[in-house]
């Protein structure tokens, strides 16, 4: 399999998204995925070819009328089971 491309996004593309980016890089180690994860900013993102993006709840309504691929919420930056849940989610849905 391909590996996965993600993007964490945040409104700047500096702080939060850099925190999720590393989250989501372990989450998906732990469940021995390949994945490249990128982070950006709500501005860009539209831009950039990925398979996935994870972003807050605010910023969700704004990416999916941007973006053809799916767009997943993350509540809590720092819940790795939160992230676990999702990310094995979008997997079976592929």
């Amino acid at each position: 399999m391909e590996a996965i491309h993600a993007q964490a996004i945040c409104g700047f593309g500096v702080g939060s998204s850099t925190l999720l980016k590393i989250k989501l890089q372990g989450v998906f180690k732990a469940l021995n995925v390949d994945a490249v994860v990128t982070n950006g900013d709500v501005t860009s993102a539209s831009s950039v070819k990925c398979d996935v993006i994870f972003t807050s709840e605010e910023l969700a309504e704004i990416l999916t009328k941007k973006v053809t691929v799916p767009v997943i919420v993350i509540n809590n930056f720092i819940d790795v089971n939160e992230m676990k849940e999702k990310i094995t989610a979008f997997l079976e849905s592929k």
